[in-house]
């Protein structure tokens, strides 16, 4: 099995997709060099959450994704 990457938002408009397989186990330092430059400058931004397994993740560089885990890159939301 693989880690299922979601790109969200804007986030997917800027990947060109809205979502990737990696192999597992994936970490940040794998995420980081697996998605492209713009998409991991924009990731590693303190306002953009990533969810693994369902939960957010306090800390995002503490990322250890598993089989079938999905991993949603989440932009910040804004409305009015």
């Amino acid at each position: 099995m693989a880690v299922r990457i979601l790109f969200l938002g804007p986030l997917a408009d800027i990947a060109g997709r809205q979502e990737l397989a990696a192999p597992a186990p994936l970490d940040w330092a794998g995420l980081l060099a697996l998605v492209s430059a713009e998409v991991a400058d924009q990731i590693a931004e303190d306002r953009v959450n990533i969810a693994c397994g369902g939960r957010v993740l306090s800390d995002k560089r503490t990322l250890a994704a598993q089989d079938g885990d999905e991993v949603a890159l989440l932009p910040p939301v804004s409305g009015g």
